[in-house]
């Protein structure tokens, strides 16, 4: 090989680490909105935490450079969303985006919404929509129903905390509230919520409204972040730090020389901690915030009597620009 071919190439752009809470627009997919974003802030590495269609709007969090070892811990946690239900037309996609498949007469009354609530809240199996980045056989499912493969999607377990009719515009809509955890679907609590009201429905509007420690408060309008001509990047002050994502993760505090230990791959002894492992924290396969000072060290995992390193940072992401 030449030498040339061993060199490693610089990274294009800027070393941003943090979280940029972009509220989408509806219209545009989640990759293109992170394509646009790192190309406003000219950044060296993006990466969203959790996708939303295209027909949505509301929370997209964009993780820049350090950020992005946090996302899985974004997707897993809680996602409110609000979305319209649009009675007596069944689609292809389960939105307003598909082509309609089936239509009914069929309108139910508020109070039997309500009843009818209960049987898609906690525990619960759930298809996924036909339109959707669940591989099959290796493929997406987007691109086999695309094709006019219908694929064949198995139910998969999915938890609704809370599931509530706040509106009723008229007979043919009615619009929910929801709090659920990782990778549930909302088109198809919807399409699955009209079918068990003996119609057919879909989802007309949707927007997500938090996700984990983000709220609306924290996002910014995509057009606002989106620059033209000679002008300069946005400010990496618009950037939430890294440690933003963890909020919700109980923090417990280590020396220096703990911290040392952990970046060497050692576990450290619950029993050294005693006095310190947060209340919160769960002993057996709990995450907890390894905090030395102010520094942030990482994430690790309580198990065994023992805490792991799971996550570490190389150096405090503490905010962008700094």
């Amino acid at each position: 090989m030449t030498q040339r071919r061993h060199a490693r190439r610089r990274p294009r752009g800027r070393p941003l680490d943090g979280w940029l809470i972009v509220d989408k627009p509806s219209g545009i997919g989640s990759t293109d909105v992170v394509n646009k974003v790192k190309r406003a802030f000219d950044a060296q590495k993006a990466g969203h935490g959790g996708t939303l269609d295209p027909l949505a709007t509301g929370l997209l969090p964009v993780a820049f450079g350090a950020a992005t070892k946090t996302v899985p811990y974004v997707m897993d946690g809680t996602k409110t969303y609000r979305f319209t239900l649009r009675f007596g037309e069944a689609r292809d996609t389960d939105d307003a985006d598909g082509q309609v498949t089936a239509t009914s007469e069929a309108r139910p009354t508020d109070e039997e919404i309500r009843a009818a609530l209960p049987r898609f809240t906690g525990d619960i199996m759930q298809v996924p929509p036909a339109y959707s980045a669940v591989k099959v056989g290796g493929e997406r499912a987007y691109d086999l129903a695309r094709e006019g493969q219908a694929p064949v999607l198995e139910a998969r377990p999915a938890r609704v905390d809370r599931f509530e009719l706040v509106g009723r515009p008229n007979a043919d809509h009615a619009v929910f509230l929801v709090e659920s955890g990782k990778g549930v679907y909302m088109r198809s609590l919807a399409r699955d919520l009209a079918l068990a009201l003996g119609t057919v429905g879909h989802i007309s509007a949707l927007r997500r409204m938090r996700v984990g420690p983000f709220r609306e408060e924290h996002a910014i309008p995509l057009d606002r972040l989106l620059i033209s001509g000679d002008m300069p990047p946005p400010s990496p002050d618009l950037l939430l730090p890294v440690t933003t994502a963890l909020a919700d993760i109980p923090a417990l505090a280590i020396t220096e020389a703990e911290a040392a230990r952990l970046g060497f791959g050692q576990a450290i002894s619950l029993v050294e901690l005693m006095g310190r492992v947060p209340g919160a924290a769960d002993p057996e396969g709990g995450l907890v915030r390894a905090m030395a000072g102010g520094r942030f060290v990482g994430l690790c995992r309580l198990e065994s009597g023992l805490m792991r390193p799971e996550r570490l940072m190389a150096q405090e992401p503490a905010r962008a620009g700094a």
